[in-house]
């Protein structure tokens, strides 16, 4: 999953609003999952933080199908289609529009107190939101903002629908999203933490953000200073190709891990996406890449020449040290699948001075040959309901001459795909890298 929770969305939200910093800008969240991601970007900005109040309309037989929005100022965005579809009457409707405004009212009073609302007459309005299915809600906040006086409307969101993002763009002047999904069923599937968010955390963020001290909400990414975290789209030249990547790297990284994905994956894999934002939170840098081009993976055999995986990643962990950013930085392996065998390859070339390596449900059995020449120290972790992977991994661990552990995620199968147990996994890549890493950066005298 890309996001561990509101809070880790925010951050990385916030990394990619910096060329807003400065501007008369007023942060406004959709509660009441949008206020802990707003709360983030507006203390990154050094801006004040409100909500905009806005009302999903549901459908009378089925409430969670939205059929529109109502925002305050009664701005009404509705989708004409699904009301037709399920035959709502006028009657039906204004109902509905009379409970969502009572209630729009209801939690005007309950967050804002006695506060009034931000004016936005003539300020930018960056609206911030957990996340975007449908669309309805944002587009009446948007319109809203719109309504109320602002010069200029903003949406920034951590996840939102692929086929909604042309319609959106054209509510607003500037539209940020850090994922695009073709498919998505539900925002929260995008979380590993999604659980809800009370009235309570959101007038304690609001209270939180108003009574800030302005010089200190400012040194958190003042106008100049380098971002607390650099996340950039990068292009790795290799010998034969340009590989895609991300390269995270959080102010003061304790190291850098570079991941091999398996395959039939690629730098967007959710799995591993999970594992680097736990390592980010640590303070670890991270960078996905491709190891294929599109056009190479689709010769098959590519797929699973580890010798030639390998050598990609020994390239780009070149490209890695050449980086200013990560040029004094210990650099670690994490490989999943097949990407574990090009990982432990690439870890027992002479010179490789890796300094540690982990894989998840791993294949380390197809860089036998290489197994013993590895001198990294490498966790091998598996899922309990992964059994032939599991003896594939002991066999392994039994050729090699380094540093070495493997650890049984409990009811975990080949994907981690159950409940907890990529958690589990992550966090335990997490305390191999941060020891490893550390002792890298400190050896013994």
């Amino acid at each position: 999953m890309p996001f561990i929770d509101r809070v880790d969305a925010g951050r990385r939200l916030a990394n990619r609003l910096h060329h807003l910093h400065g501007e008369d800008l007023i942060v406004l969240g959709l509660p009441r999952g949008g206020a802990p991601v707003a709360f983030e970007v507006a203390t990154a900005l050094g801006a004040p933080l409100d909500v905009i109040l806005v009302r999903k309309l549901g459908v009378p037989f089925q409430p969670e199908l939205g059929m529109g929005a109502l925002g305050e100022d009664d701005v009404l965005v509705l989708n004409e289609d699904i009301v037709r579809m399920a035959h709502v009457s006028e009657a039906e409707l204004a109902e509905i529009e009379r409970r969502a405004r009572t209630e729009i009212q209801r939690r005007a009073s309950r967050f804002r107190g006695d506060r009034p609302r931000e004016p936005l007459a003539g300020r930018t309005a960056l609206l911030v939101d957990d996340g975007i299915a449908t669309g309805a809600t944002a587009r009446a906040a948007c319109r809203v903002a719109k309504a109320q006086g602002a010069a200029r409307v903003v949406l920034a969101v951590p996840v939102c629908s692929s086929d909604r993002v042309s319609g959106l763009r054209a509510e607003v002047d500037e539209l940020v999203c850090l994922e695009t999904p073709r498919w998505l069923v539900g925002v929260g599937q995008f979380y590993a933490d999604f659980r809800q968010t009370s009235d309570d955390e959101v007038v304690d963020l609001l209270q939180r953000a108003a009574h800030a001290e302005p010089a200190a909400v400012r040194a958190v990414g003042g106008v100049g200073d380098d971002p607390p975290l650099r996340d950039d789209e990068v292009e790795i030249p290799v010998r034969t190709a340009r590989l895609e990547g991300r390269l995270t790297v959080p102010d003061g990284a304790a190291g850098v891990i570079v991941f091999a994905h398996g395959s039939g994956s690629s730098r967007h894999s959710p799995r591993n996406r999970y594992v680097a934002g736990v390592l980010q939170q640590a303070g670890i840098a991270t960078l996905l890449f491709d190891l294929l081009t599109p056009q190479e993976e689709r010769q098959r055999a590519n797929v699973f020449d580890i010798e030639l995986l390998a050598g990609r990643l020994g390239e780009v962990t070149e490209w890695v040290r050449q980086k200013p950013e990560c040029a004094r930085l210990a650099i670690g392996y994490f490989g999943a699948s097949t990407g574990a065998a090009a990982a432990l390859w690439a870890a027992a070339a002479p010179g490789a001075a890796v300094s540690a390596v982990v894989s998840r449900g791993g294949r380390p059995d197809l860089a036998a040959p290489r197994l013993g020449e590895v001198r990294a120290p490498t966790l091998l972790i598996v899922g309990g309901h992964d059994p032939v992977v599991l003896e594939l991994n002991r066999r392994a661990q039994a050729h090699m001459h380094c540093e070495s552990r493997v650890i049984v995620i409990l009811g975990a199968t080949h994907l981690f795909e159950e409940p907890g147990t990529l958690e589990q996994a992550a966090a335990e890549a997490c305390a191999w890298f941060t020891n490893h890493l550390a002792a890298a950066a400190h050896p013994r005298a």
